[in-house]
């Protein structure tokens, strides 16, 4: 009897994990994650992009003003 009700239990534990894991295969919830991420990953390329900006038009300021290229376009 001991032996019947573990497997019984055994059973509706693996068939509640089982539905569980096909329910996160629904096309919404796949959908959903995939956004999800996808809008993760377009934040970190734009604060990549705008710190990259940032350090190149710094970089920019210090070469013109170490070479006296800021007055560059008055001089031709």
């Amino acid at each position: 009897m001991i032996r019947r009700l573990f497997y019984i239990s055994l059973g509706a534990a693996l068939t509640l994990w089982v539905v569980r894991r096909l329910q996160a295969l629904h096309p919404n919830h796949v959908a959903r994650r995939t956004v999800q991420k996808a809008s993760g990953v377009l934040a970190q390329v734009r604060d990549f992009t705008s710190d990259a900006l940032g350090e190149a038009a710094d970089r920019e300021i210090e070469l013109r003003t170490r070479f006296g290229l800021d007055n560059a376009d008055h001089n031709n």
